[in-house]
């Protein structure tokens, strides 16, 4: 489990490196940290369809590893809730009968 959580932990940097580079309406990080470079050696079209889907892809892995997570630890450990259910039922047959005594009028009219 712990390295399904190490897997989205790296995709999920990656998925906000990716998005951060991108071209947006102001330029992007990528034109401002020398990225044009990249971009004019394999084509700017080329660039943007890279990154749209190298952004899909880690999202995408990020939604599987965590769903992927959340099933494989609830099939490993009892949940608290049940814990205390057990508990409460283990008690409730084990407590002994308490008799109340009646109530009585003169109890009732104080």
């Amino acid at each position: 489990m712990g390295i399904l959580i190490g897997l989205a932990i790296f995709f999920s940097i990656l998925l906000v490196l990716v998005v951060l580079a991108q071209n947006s309406k102001g330029g992007g990080l990528t034109s401002q940290f020398g990225g044009s470079g990249a971009s004019n050696l394999i084509g700017v079209k080329k660039t943007g369809d890279l990154l749209e889907r190298l952004t899909w892809g880690f999202a995408v892995a990020v939604m599987v590893l965590s769903l992927s997570t959340s099933l494989v630890g609830k099939s490993t450990t009892a949940s608290p809730a049940s814990e205390i259910i057990e508990n409460a039922q283990g008690q409730q047959t084990t407590a002994p009968a308490v008799d109340l005594p009646a109530a009585t009028e003169s109890d009732s009219t104080k």
